[in-house]
C-alpha cells in the first residue's frame, strides 16, 4: 500500500458527515472534478472563479475548466503512463474524463477535445446540480474559518492570494514559466495538393490512429537552416520584474530548444521518423506538425512549438516552413507563469496544510504537470476529503501505489525521491512513480530445466505495469466497497 497511505488512517477524524459545507477555490480541472466528486458524496459545495471579473494573462473566455495550453490529454494506450492513469481515473468516476469524451476529436491514439464544447460540457453540468453554487470573483486571501476548504488556483495563483499562502507556509512560493503554442486557420495552410514539393501531407505518425488526424509541413536541409537561424535570432517576450526563468522541462519554449544544438528539434518536436510522405514514401529532413483544434478542422495546434517570441518574430519565422508561408494566426503562442508549492514539505499525507487540517490542496499548485495529471490531483484530494470529512479515512482511501493513481499522489508527497532532500520539482506523470516490478519479473530465475527464462524487455515491462496497475485498482476499489 505504500507508507504514505498507511498514514492517512493516523489523522484525527474530522466527522463533519455527509451534507456539511464545503468550499473550493479555483474553476479549473482539479477544482471542477473535485466539486463534482464532493457533490455526488452529498456535501453542499461552492466553487469561487476570478472569471468573469478577472483573467489570467492566459486565459481568453469566462468559462470553467478552460484550456490554455493544448487541447489534448495525450495518450490513450494504457501501455503509456498517461494513457493508464486516464484509465484508472474513468474507472474511478472522473468528471473530467466523462466531458472529455463527449467534446473529443479526432488524434490518433491520443484523447483531444474541442475547448468550447468540452468547458461549456463541464460548465453545464456542475450548474445543472442543485448542491452546487458557483460565485464568481477573486478569492484574495485564505479563508480563515471552519469551512472545509480545497484550493485549486492553479499555476497562475493571484499574487494576493499566493502570498496569503506563502505567508501560512512560512516560505516563499517557488514559480518558473510554461509558454503555450500557437493556434493558425486552418485554411491558411497549403496542402500537398497546391504544393506537391512543400506542401503539408495528413498522416499520423507511424500510421497510429486515422491518418487526417495531423497535418504534417516537411522541410529539407536548406529550408530547416533558414527556419533554424530565423528562430536563433527572433525577438522574444522579456521576463518583466522577473530576472530568471525556470521552465519546466517538459514544456519548453522552442527558441530555448533551439539553443541546445542545431538538431535538438529534429529530434524533438519536429522530427520526421515515422512520418513518411504518403505519396513519395520519402522522409522529410524536418516536419512541423499540425494537430486538430476543434472538431470540424478549422484550427490547428502548431505541435510542439510552445514559444515566448513576439508576434511579429512568430509571423516571420512560422511563415519559412513551406506549408505556412500564408499562415494566418488565430491564437499567437505566449509564455506564463506557474506556481507551485513545495508540497512534501508544506502538506501533510491528505493533502492539507500543514497544521490546518481543513485546507487541502489539488492540482498544479500541488506540483503535478498537465491536464489530466492536475485532474487526478483533484480526483485523488476529493476522495480523500469525502472520507476525511465523514470520519472513514483509512488505508483504503486512497489507491495502491502501484497504480498510476497512487504514483502521483506519491510523488507529491516526496517518498518516492532518491534523495529526499532534493528540491521537489513537478512532474508529469511518468513510469517512475509506480512501485517497481517485482525482481523474480525483472530477472525471471530459470525454469524447471534450469535454462534461463528471457527478461521482459522495455516494452513488456510497461505493459506488466499496465497490467499490475489496473488489477491492484480493481482490488482496491473492492476493498472500498467493501469497507
Amino acid at each position: 500500500m505504500g507508507k504514505g497511505n498507511r498514514a492517512l488512517a493516523d489523522r484525527p477524524p474530522l466527522g463533519y458527515g455527509t451534507g456539511m459545507d464545503v468550499r473550493v477555490i479555483g474553476g479549473g480541472l482539479a477544482g471542477c472534478e473535485a466539486a463534482f466528486q464532493l457533490a455526488e458524496a452529498g456535501h453542499r459545495v461552492t466553487i469561487h472563479e476570478q472569471k468573469p471579473t478577472k483573467r489570467t494573462p492566459a486565459q481568453v473566455s469566462d468559462r470553467l475548466a478552460e484550456l490554455v495550453c493544448s487541447n489534448s490529454f495525450r495518450s490513450a494506450n494504457v501501455d503509456n503512463a498517461v494513457g493508464l492513469i486516464k484509465e484508472e481515473m474513468r474507472r474511478c468516476g472522473s468528471f473530467i474524463m466523462a466531458c472529455a469524451e463527449v467534446a473529443k476529436v479526432p488524434a490518433g491514439d491520443a484523447l483531444a477535445v474541442d475547448r468550447v464544447v468540452f468547458a461549456d460540457t463541464v460548465e453545464a453540468r456542475l450548474r445543472a446540480m442543485p448542491n452546487i453554487t458557483i460565485v464568481a470573483g477573486e478569492v484574495m486571501a485564505v479563508p480563515n474559518d471552519d469551512v472545509p476548504t480545497l484550493i485549486a488556483t492553479g499555476p497562475l495563483t493571484g499574487d494576493a492570494l499566493a502570498a496569503d499562502i506563502a505567508r501560512l507556509c512560512g516560505q516563499e512560493r517557488l514559480a518558473f514559466y510554461d509558454a503555450i503554442a500557437p493556434i493558425i486557420d486552418a485554411e491558411s495552410v497549403i496542402t500537398e495538393d497546391e504544393d506537391p514539393d512543400g506542401g503539408a501531407y495528413f498522416k499520423s505518425r507511424w500510421d497510429k490512429g486515422d491518418s487526417a488526424d495531423y497535418l504534417n509541413c516537411p522541410m529539407t536541409p536548406a529550408q530547416y537552416d533558414v527556419f533554424y537561424d530565423a528562430l536563433r535570432a527572433a525577438d522574444t517576450a522579456s521576463a518583466h520584474e522577473f530576472e530568471e526563468l525556470h521552465y519546466f522541462d517538459g514544456c519548453l519554449p522552442i527558441e530555448v530548444m533551439a539553443e541546445r544544438g542545431k538538431d535538438t528539434l529534429r529530434f524533438g518536436p519536429m522530427k520526421p521518423v515515422g512520418l513518411y510522405h504518403p505519396v513519395t514514401n520519402r522522409r522529410a529532413h524536418a516536419v512541423l506538425q499540425l494537430r486538430k483544434e476543434d472538431i470540424a478542422g478549422t484550427s490547428y495546434n502548431i505541435v510542439g512549438c510552445q514559444t515566448r517570441m513576439k508576434q511579429g518574430a512568430q509571423r516571420e519565422v512560422f511563415s519559412l516552413v513551406p506549408a505556412l508561408r500564408d499562415v494566418v494566426f488565430l491564437r499567437y503562442g505566449a509564455i506564463h507563469r506557474n506556481t507551485y508549492l513545495d508540497s512534501p514539505a508544506i502538506l501533510d499525507d491528505t493533502g492539507a496544510l500543514r497544521g490546518r487540517p481543513n485546507l487541502w490542496f489539488a492540482g498544479q499548485i500541488t506540483g503535478v504537470e498537465g491536464y489530466v495529471e492536475s485532474t487526478a490531483s483533484g480526483l485523488l484530494t476529493a476522495m480523500v476529503m469525502k472520507d476525511a470529512l465523514q470520519g472513514k479515512l483509512t488505508a483504503q482511501t486512497l489507491p495502491p501505489t502501484t497504480t498510476a493513481l497512487g504514483g502521483l499522489w506519491r510523488h507529491c508527497r516526496g517518498t518516492n525521491r532518491a534523495d529526499p532532500n532534493a528540491r521537489f520539482q513537478p512532474s508529469n506523470i511518468i513510469w517512475p512513480m509506480l512501485e517497481p516490478l517485482p525482481a523474480d519479473v525483472l530477472r525471471p530465475p530459470p525454469d524447471a530445466d534450469g535454462k534461463k527464462v528471457k527478461k521482459p524487455q522495455k516494452g513488456d515491462r510497461k505493459h506488466l505495469l499496465s497490467e499490475r496497475a489496473l488489477a491492484a485498482l480493481t482490488s482496491w476499489q473492492a476493498s472500498r466497497r467493501t469497507a
